[in-house]
């Protein structure tokens, strides 16, 4: 079984992982009220989800 000889030092560890980087996630618009929204995802403030209603909002 392959060991290694010497350890791996931070900084030869850090240097390999610097392409591992969270995504920023897209933020789109309802169609219906124009607010901010992740995609494929009811909208909180009018709560529809392709133009269905889907939970129900109260309006202050």
């Amino acid at each position: 079984m392959a060991v290694p000889k010497k350890r791996t030092s931070k900084q030869r560890k850090r240097k390999r992982r610097t392409h591992y980087k969270a995504e920023r996630s897209t933020i789109r618009e309802c169609e219906r009220c124009g607010d901010p929204k992740l995609p494929h995802r009811v909208c909180l403030s009018c709560g529809y989800y392709r133009n269905e209603a889907v939970i129900d909002v109260e309006i202050d």
